[in-house]
């Protein structure tokens, strides 16, 4: 077993504290930029759809500023999609996956819905390639009242002035950092031991334990298996040691654990797991995975409205 002494910050068995958690921002570089990379790519949709800045980041507002896209004509008797990337910066698809459905697909849906995404929560940690905030903390695990991530107070307040959020793709993945950095860096900072753990090959979906709409994760694995491959269970019938209780599918409990995938009451609720480190895929690939699991799920959610 590889307990926490490969991970070069903190005190086995002891939980960090602030001069840790110092340490180990002061130890995180920059590697590519928000305002080059995401913004444009925001701001270049602005004749299709309303752009709305919901918030900004107080490690510097000028530079993270965060976005949301929305239907024009918003009408408060559809229901609404709303469509969250980044939340993980490290994740890329979700991000450029979120624009791209947004470029491509999106106004096709605005029959039946109100579309917003908010393409990329957490901007600090996309330039950093980092699963927290510069304090140390997983805004995927932080999505509750008093919350101690800005990421995700500033999300909860832009989805409580939402009507009617029927649908909730939240776009993530799953990557081979989450075992040579994330998780080993988990583990110090809560002074526990590090357990490994393996990676699934392929796309997977987490739904939601409390209401898991096996149908809806059907349709979108469906869609998603023709753009990538899905994983499989590993040898003790698992993804990422949860049980996998249909083709490509987890359950998490979201609201008690935090997760974006909880900040809404919607009746279709998803979170989508792509793996970009696969030599099967390509970065294109992977944002397209994104795109096709968002229209997997719209597709079956208009059939029964």
């Amino acid at each position: 077993m590889q307990l926490t002494e490969s991970y070069p910050i903190g005190t086995p068995g002891k939980p960090w504290g602030d001069t840790e958690r110092l340490a180990w921002r002061e130890q995180v570089t920059i590697k590519r930029e928000y305002q080059q990379e995401v913004v444009p790519k925001i701001k270049a949709l602005g004749e299709r759809f309303d752009i709305e800045q919901y918030g900004a980041l107080s490690y510097d507002e000028a530079r993270y500023p965060l976005f949301c896209l929305k239907s024009k004509n918003w009408d408060s008797n559809k229901p609404t999609v709303l469509i969250t990337g980044g939340v993980h910066g490290y994740e890329t698809s979700g991000v450029h996956g979120a624009i791209k459905f947004m470029d491509t697909l999106a106004e096709h849906y605005q029959e039946h819905f109100n579309v917003v995404a908010a393409p990329c929560v957490s901007p600090w940690g996309y330039e950093t390639i980092n699963r927290w905030n510069p304090n140390a903390v997983d805004p995927n695990r932080s999505f509750y009242q008093d919350s101690p991530s800005e990421e995700s107070a500033n999300l909860m307040k832009l989805v409580a002035t939402l009507d009617n959020v029927l649908v909730h793709f939240d776009l993530h993945e799953t990557t081979d950092t989450d075992e040579t950095e994330f998780r080993p860096a988990l583990a110090a900072r809560n002074g526990i031991e590090y357990v490994p753990c393996s990676i699934p090959d392929g796309f997977y979906t987490v739904g939601d334990s409390e209401n898991p709409q096996p149908e809806f994760q059907a349709a979108i694995i469906e869609s998603v298996a023709n753009v990538t491959h899905i994983a499989p269970a590993d040898e003790k019938g698992n993804l990422i040691d949860s049980p996998m209780v249909q083709h490509g599918v987890i359950h998490y409990p979201m609201v008690k654990l935090g997760l974006c995938g909880g900040v809404t009451n919607c009746t279709y609720g998803t979170t989508t797991e792509v793996y970009p480190d696969s030599p099967k895929v390509t970065d294109e690939e992977c944002n397209d995975a994104q795109v096709a699991a968002v229209k997997g799920g719209l597709d079956y959610v208009i059939r029964l409205l």
